[in-house]
C-alpha cells in the first residue's frame, strides 16, 4: 500500500500505510452513503418527526 508514495512523492505515514487505509476507509464511507442515501433521508425525517 504504497501508491501515495509513488504518486505524490511524499511519504506522511512513514510508509506504514497508515494514510492509505484512511483514504479506502473514506471513499468506502462515501459510497456506502451515496448507495444508501435514501434509507438514511427517510431514517433522518423519520427521526425528527
Amino acid at each position: 500500500m504504497d501508491f501515495f508514495e509513488t504518486l505524490f512523492g511524499l511519504s506522511p505515514d512513514g510508509g506504514d500505510g497508515s494514510t492509505e487505509a484512511m483514504w479506502f476507509g473514506a471513499i468506502a464511507v462515501a459510497a456506502a452513503a451515496f448507495i444508501f442515501r435514501r434509507r438514511i433521508i427517510a431514517w433522518v425525517a423519520a427521526r425528527q418527526k
